[in-house]
């Protein structure tokens, strides 16, 4: 066992300056720079064996990566990682999907503690991410399933909207890991969960 490294779920997500992962009026994507790309998208798609999601955020992604794998000109074809992101295995967290989700997705099941359990026990070398959706990252958080966290604190104040973090979660402590600045003027947060 002596190189092998436990598998992490890693909740990567954006986030106001204000805490809040989309504004009054919906989700608002970050600036994007080449420089976010590399340290950002590239660092978690080089890390990452297998993606979770909640039901919304799921939908969305699948339906902005997948036309890629047939459509040319789709927006998704012209990024340099849509062959991984459709290749990915993904779990969805819903209470309301049922069947095949497609998307190379399989359904969580109603125990996520238990889901994410098995998931670390059967990925080797690769880690876990979780690009969010506040509803699955509360629930992962209140579960302390988060082994890190990776947030991309962005130079804007929302105001309102949707907060990353609700209210009544666990204290939990982290340590920090990394904190690196981009061009766009987005600051990413690495912290590790104290155990």
């Amino acid at each position: 066992m002596g190189g092998m490294t436990m598998t992490k779920l890693v909740l990567a997500m954006f986030t106001s300056l204000d805490g809040y992962i989309e504004g009054p009026n919906g989700f608002v994507p970050p600036a994007w720079s080449g420089d976010l790309e590399t340290h950002w998208s590239g660092y978690a798609l080089e890390r990452a064996g297998h993606l979770v999601y909640g039901r919304v955020n799921f939908l969305f992604n699948k339906d902005f990566w997948s036309p890629a794998e047939t459509d040319p000109s789709s927006p998704a074809a012209g990024i340099a990682h849509a062959v991984v992101m459709n290749r990915l295995p993904k779990t969805v967290v819903s209470s309301t999907l049922s069947g095949d989700p497609g998307w190379n997705a399989t359904l969580a099941g109603a125990d996520l503690a238990a889901a994410i359990g098995t998931l670390k026990s059967s990925l080797q070398g690769k880690d876990i991410y979780c690009f969010g959706g506040a509803g699955i990252a509360n629930s992962l958080v209140s579960r302390d399933l988060v082994d890190e966290y990776r947030l991309m604190v962005t130079p804007t104040i929302f105001g309102d909207g949707k907060r990353l973090f609700e209210p009544g979660l666990p204290k939990l402590g982290l340590d920090l890991i990394e904190n690196r600045p981009l061009d766009t003027g987005a600051v990413i947060l690495h912290y590790r969960r104290t155990r």
